[in-house]
């Protein structure tokens, strides 16, 4: 069960992350609340969303690769949100 714990750990510190420097960036360029920041901030809350009900799902055939799964799944999606990121400098 830690391998779950320490998944969902993941999800939480490396979206969060993303939304912190979202902010550290718009305060750095002098545009808080722009708008493309609010579209990197949604998809970064969006993706959380659905990595935990992917986490939480007890119905699967095998567990462990659909943990698998969703690991990889987050790295793939959290460097896209950090591509956009990116463009907003």
């Amino acid at each position: 069960m830690a391998s779950i714990r320490d998944l969902k750990k993941d999800i939480n510190y490396v979206l969060g992350d993303i939304i912190e420097a979202v902010y550290i960036v718009e305060e750095a360029n002098g545009k808080p609340n722009s708008k493309e920041g609010a579209k990197v901030i949604d998809g970064a809350i969006a993706t959380f969303d659905d990595l935990i009900a992917k986490v939480n799902k007890r119905d699967v055939e095998n567990r462990q690769k659909h943990l698998k799964e969703v690991r990889a799944e987050l790295e793939t999606r959290a460097k896209k949100l950090v591509d956009d990121l990116n463009k907003l400098n």
